[in-house]
């Protein structure tokens, strides 16, 4: 399953420029996750991440290579929670190992639903005094730090620890490498373009579900098609399955 391939390559060669801090997975590890949305007053709050009209990017990309991710990881590049004075740019990205899932006969649907299973966990993760503002429009996550968590001591590792928990409740995956991202020398613009084509790759699978059109010059996802190896393997054989029934 190569089709985010490319971006999570580009990604990880982007950020091993910069000087970073890893730190193994813990269940235990975990900061303190309150099972639902957290409403963080800004009179209570220390800063934001991706405040003040800053950058703050997201995605998560999936792959089936060991060669990206080969144990649970979280990376700090930048500045850690408890070293954060005022706002900043921010990247959360998240590079997920997961289970090698076959299209057999076109059928796309297994392999649609497993990614967007994967990317509905960002979700429901309530970190406790960690308030995300999330927009599905630009694939923006803005964070509201509370002062309370940090004096309780709240730093990404114990937030990374509570992501990948998460996700590791979903069996198709193996292993989680997880970037919080806020050196300022990061290229946030760039990321934010790996976002976006993230967000135009799960689009095009799920088109591909629904029944995408087979005249590529008509198609306005053709561009996708075209860049992301795999994807008009999956488009036609989707459609070759539709012509044998």
């Amino acid at each position: 399953m190569q089709l985010y391939d490319s971006i999570i390559k580009d990604t990880l060669e982007m950020l091993s420029a910069l000087p970073a801090r890893s730190y193994p997975y813990s269940e235990a590890g975990a900061w303190r996750d309150t099972g639902e949305s957290e409403l963080v007053m800004q009179r209570d709050a220390a800063y934001e991440l991706g405040g003040d009209g800053k950058p703050a990017v997201n995605f998560s990309c999936v792959t089936s290579d060991t060669g990206f991710v080969d144990k649970d990881e979280i990376i700090v590049l930048g500045k850690d929670l408890r070293e954060i004075k005022t706002s900043v740019p921010f990247a959360r990205i998240a590079v997920i190992q997961i289970e090698d899932i076959s299209v057999e006969e076109g059928d796309t649907e297994p392999l649609f639903r497993a990614i967007q299973d994967i990317d509905f966990v960002k979700y429901h993760v309530y970190p406790e005094g960690y308030m995300v503002r999330t927009s599905s429009e630009n694939n923006r996550e803005q964070v509201r730090i509370s002062k309370k968590a940090l004096a309780a001591g709240i730093d990404f590792y114990k937030i990374g620890c509570d992501y990948i928990a998460h996700y590791k409740q979903d069996p198709n995956i193996k292993a989680v490498k997880l970037f919080f991202v806020t050196d300022p020398a990061a290229d946030y613009a760039k990321l934010a373009g790996h976002s976006k084509k993230v967000h135009e790759i799960t689009l095009t699978l799920s088109k591909i579900l629904e029944g995408m059109p087979t005249d590529c010059g008509s198609c306005k996802l053709k561009p996708v098609c075209d860049e992301v190896e795999g994807m008009r393997e999956l488009h036609f054989g989707k459609n070759k399955a539709e012509f044998k029934g």
